[in-house]
């Protein structure tokens, strides 16, 4: 290569100069920066459009003229008299003006040894405050440090405002041993934006990655990570996390408010609202209604506003739609404060196929199986990630305990875990791969999500895991040491699609199926489970929870009163999506508000005035919550009264919490003079009636109590006689303070 005017020999191999400014060379730091030998210390830099530059010791006591050896900004110089590294900043100059920085190949690596060796092994547990990109003060000096993990990358910088994108200028060190690429960036902070520059094995130059392990990200269409702190947060819900430690979840009571973010409530235009208007109205809604949880849809950065957050890339970045982290932090932290837990939709399942995104994020199938029958998604069009790979799972487990440490999230609900366990879910003959024992069960996957389960326990006692698996499979809420997968809940599908089933039925027709609500108490107990209405149930033509309801619109209201009371007293935590406590009717938009203009109708009010009284009463009433997991809590009453479609139980709580009895009847037919078997002789409290006036019934019921006699009835020792008035659920308990 001919050399131009004024610019001298180049010590370092020809080669390394081209592999340089061609930006191919896997070692920039064997030649960039400082090198040592017995003829002094040499130094190498790189600066596009300086005419002269001099690396210049900070007390001035040095000053080293380089001399440009490239006309493409190589520059190179010799300290003679020097035998070891020294610290030095780049003093710079052409035609337009001079400028100065610290050398990014003058710093030393942050990572070490064993960091290498507990990633490639897939234990690192704080992984996240490794890989990324963290402020930092190193060898004395404030900037950036990036890591990302590219095994089979030829090349990896990292690229942005502060170097013109130029995939030349920070080319990164990379760790044999574990396959992660890292540099130090002096002189970046707070708010940089960035990506990942890939070159493959093939050579060939990737589009611009968003950081795996980025923090922060820009709004949607924007797709780059953004620098930020995640571990600075003011925190004042000492008083929630202390508690949190203390709680056995399956004998509290766990009434879950599921909310969308972006379409709970809308601000002027149409717009979003920011975190902090969320805290202001979300939080205190949802605490006077008496949810004991919030839960959100997924929260972590995703392209698709029509994918509800369930198809996300930045895992480990709150969506920018609402603001920054340390927004998300403050509505977390003023949910707690109200005594509100906060759980999480998490997305270990899969993920989109975005150029940005994890797909052959360094020109291979890297997070995904390249064979398409076990790495993509034939209904999502996603791809799987690759749970036998350790580095992979370290990343996704990293992830779960992140949101758990850095955010004080309560817990997670595992989203699709059914299509993560087997192999052949949704997918033909021929269409998959089978396990290295011939079977359909995902190994793998069920050895990732026991190891998660093991580790949130584990670290965070207190939080909780809800897995949505909508099969038979056995031991979901069982412990990892008896074969189970160990998560705390599981969402009972089977109850919500049967229940919905017999409430849509006309009235007449119910009594042919009456065991719709009934079949569910056969294995109520074999899983800590958690009855959902879910978004889920709301879309797609499925219809809204009121409108799914017969009749007119005084029986649509009714039972859906009936059927949420009957709900409330079952065995089996609580969720309920947003908008359903007061009877939206249209079906759920992503796009645009809930109606909270019904609330101004007073069937929407008495609806939504019920909710908060169920919850008020789960939350007082031990029996409803305290052995919601054992069927020691549980006993029929009444369950073959099909040609009336009436329903009675007990529930039965721990030592010293009184018996509760729900009545329910699933017609418009009122019935007087209806027996029923009870525990004990002695006045019952009509605690709930669902047809009360004030939630919009028509006022029929015990004038607030009944007393049961030593007749016997149902097996039980005394019965009472009680009026069930048409369409409603009746909550009895047993007055404690009568004479």
């Amino acid at each position: 290569m001919a050399r131009t005017k004024g610019e001298a020999s180049w010590t370092a191999r020809q080669e390394d100069m081209d592999a340089l400014l061609g930006a191919r060379h896997d070692d920039p730091f064997g030649v960039l920066g400082p090198h040592v030998s017995e003829r002094g210390v040499t130094i190498r830099a790189f600066v596009p459009g300086a005419e002269t530059v001099e690396a210049a010791t900070p007390d001035g006591t040095l000053v080293l003229p380089l001399t440009r050896v490239h006309e493409a900004g190589l520059f190179e110089g010799r300290a003679a008299r020097r035998k070891r590294p020294f610290r030095y900043r780049l003093h710079c100059a052409n035609a337009g003006g001079a400028w100065e920085f610290d050398d990014p190949y003058s710093f030393g690596p942050l990572l070490g040894p064993m960091d290498d060796y507990l990633f490639a092994e897939g234990t690192h547990r704080r992984l996240y405050e490794k890989l990324g990109a963290h402020l930092k003060t190193h060898e004395s000096v404030d900037g950036v440090h990036f890591a990302v993990w590219a095994p089979n990358a030829r090349r990896v910088s990292v690229v942005g405002d502060f170097n013109g994108w130029d995939g030349r200028r920070h080319q990164m060190r990379r760790r044999l041993d574990s396959g992660v690429w890292e540099i130090f960036a002096p002189g970046l902070g707070q708010g940089a934006v960035y990506k990942y520059e890939i070159v493959g094995p093939d050579d060939t130059v990737l589009p611009l990655k968003a950081d795996p392990f980025g923090f922060a990200s820009e709004l949607r269409p924007s797709t780059a990570s953004v620098v930020t702190r995640t571990d600075n947060f003011t925190w004042a819900d000492d008083a929630h996390m202390a508690h949190l430690k203390t709680m056995d979840a399956r004998r509290s009571p766990i009434s879950i408010y599921e909310v969308h973010l972006g379409s709970w409530r809308r601000g002027d235009g149409n717009r979003y609202l920011t975190w902090d208007e969320l805290a202001d109205q979300l939080v205190p809604y949802a605490a006077d209604m008496g949810f004991t949880h919030l839960e959100f849809l997924p929260i972590s950065e995703f392209p698709f506003d029509p994918s509800w957050g369930y198809q996300p890339i930045g895992l480990f970045a709150p969506t920018a739609r609402f603001g920054t982290p340390d927004g998300f932090a403050r509505l977390v932290d003023r949910a707690h404060r109200a005594g509100l837990g906060v759980l999480l939709d998490w997305v270990p399942a899969h993920f989109p196929t975005d150029v940005h995104g994890l797909a052959r994020f360094d020109g291979t199938a890297l997070y995904e199986h390249a064979d398409p029958r076990q790495g993509f998604h034939p209904d999502w069009k996603t791809a799987i990630y690759n749970f036998g790979r350790h580095e992979v799972v370290n990343y996704l487990a990293a992830n779960a305990l992140y949101w758990i440490d850095r955010f004080h999230v309560d817990g997670l609900r595992v989203d699709a875990v059914a299509s993560m366990l087997y192999l052949d879910y949704s997918r033909k003959d021929g269409e998959w791969i089978p396990n290295r024992e011939g079977g359909n069960q995902n190994l793998e996957a069920v050895a990732f999500l026991q190891a998660v389960n093991t580790l949130v326990y584990g670290e965070h006692p207190g939080a909780i895991t809800v897995a949505e698996e909508s099969t038979s499979w056995p031991g979901v809420s069982q412990p990892t040491y008896a074969g189970g997968l160990g998560f705390g809940f599981k969402w009972n599908m089977g109850w919500m699609h049967d229940t919905l089933e017999y409430v849509s039925k006309e009235p007449v027709h119910r009594k042919w199926h009456h065991d719709k609500l009934t079949f569910g108490l056969l294995y109520a107990f074999s899983e800590n489970f958690v009855l959902p209405l879910s978004h889920d149930e709301v879309v797609y033509g499925k219809r809204s929870i009121i409108e799914k309801m017969p009749g007119d619109d005084w029986q649509k209201f009714a039972t859906a009163r009936a059927y949420y009371a009957f709900m409330w007293g079952h065995p089996g935590k609580k969720l309920l999506f947003m908008g359903q406590e007061f009877g939206q009717r249209a079906e759920w938009n992503f796009q645009q508000s809930l109606d909270w203009h019904l609330l101004a109708y007073p069937a929407h009010e008495g609806l939504r005035r019920l909710v908060r009284d169920l919850n008020a009463g789960y939350r007082r009433e031990r029996a409803l919550y305290e052995t919601d997991c054992v069927p020691e809590g549980f006993r029929w009453i009444v369950a073959d009264d099909k040609d009336q479609s009436v329903f009675a139980f007990l529930r039965l709580g721990g030592e010293g919490a009184r018996p509760v009895a729900v009545l329910c009847n699933f017609t418009p037919v009122p019935r007087p003079n209806y027996r029923v078997g009870l525990p004990a002789a002695g006045r019952w409290l009509e605690i709930l009636n669902t047809d009360a006036g004030g939630y919009g019934g028509t006022g029929m019921g015990n004038l607030g109590a009944v007393t049961a006699t030593d007749q016997p009835a149902h097996g039980l020792p005394a019965s009472a006689v009680v009026t069930l008035p048409p369409l409603a659920t009746l909550w009895l308990a047993l007055d404690e303070h009568q004479s």
